[in-house]
């Protein structure tokens, strides 16, 4: 969104302002920084609706920026009201491995890795460690399964290509679902582990095309389309349930 604004030169500590917005009954880390090309306000909503963003022109007063958030905390609720608000994983929280919901609960073990169980036809997480760390646990399985999956997969497809693979790196990366250097670099946010098997594959072939194509020009696509044929299918639900995985806190 964009709002045209006339500048006024104020000083300003160096570096991105950041503060807390209440959002109904939501608070959302805002982040201001200004940028020496903008000519306008923009707003963006982060991935998983925990944090905003806003950019600046240099110089803008601190009114004008109270004006603009007060004329768009209406869109701001329409936008936010659609994301999750309870997103802090722990004990008896429901987290998707591979597509499925698993419920988590504790071993009431000290030390041991996270175990997925099938009880009573339930799917179960179990974590070791105190209450206040099973978060932290969660997101370690997580990690693991997502290494497990993408190194397999990234091999199969890079092997298809004949292309090389330099390395792979595991990020918690909110803006993209990974990326791919010119000397064969690639990295993956692991909550990518979240999403159904196709969406996983997908994004292993996605990031691999770019060892063939470094853009998304039509000839990439025809390569990643190559390698998983429901290419088509796990962007719609990234598109559509994205948001809700980079939401969770873990």
């Amino acid at each position: 969104m964009f709002a045209s604004l006339r500048k006024t030169p104020v000083s300003r500590p160096k570096g991105p302002a950041r503060r807390d917005l209440e959002v109904n009954g939501r608070l959302v880390q805002l982040t201001i920084r200004e940028h020496a090309r903008a000519t306008r306000i923009t707003l963006r909503i982060e991935p998983g609706g925990q944090a905003l963003r806003l950019t600046i022109p240099p110089g803008l007063p601190d009114r004008e920026v109270d004006s603009f958030l007060t004329r768009h905390h209406g869109w701001l609720m329409t936008k936010l009201a659609h994301l999750p608000g309870d997103t802090q994983v722990g004990e008896g929280s429901i987290v998707p491995i591979r597509g499925v919901d698993h419920f988590i609960e504790r071993s009431g073990k000290l030390r041991g890795l996270a175990e997925m169980l099938v009880l009573d036809g339930e799917h179960v997480l179990r974590v070791s460690g105190a209450a206040e760390h099973a978060g932290r646990r969660v997101a370690d399985h997580l990690k693991r399964e997502a290494k497990k999956d993408l190194e397999a997969l990234v091999a199969g497809h890079a092997a298809t290509l004949g292309r090389k693979v330099r390395s792979i790196s595991y990020k918690d990366t909110r803006s993209r679902w990974g990326s791919c250097t010119s000397d064969g670099r690639l990295s993956f946010s692991w909550r990518i582990a979240m999403a159904p098997p196709h969406v996983i594959d997908y994004l292993a072939a996605h990031e691999v095309a770019h060892l063939a194509e470094m853009n998304h020009s039509s000839a990439f696509w025809a390569v990643c389309e190559g390698l998983c044929p429901r290419t088509d299918e796990a962007k719609r639900w990234l598109k559509k349930n994205g948001n809700r995985l980079q939401a969770l806190q873990f």
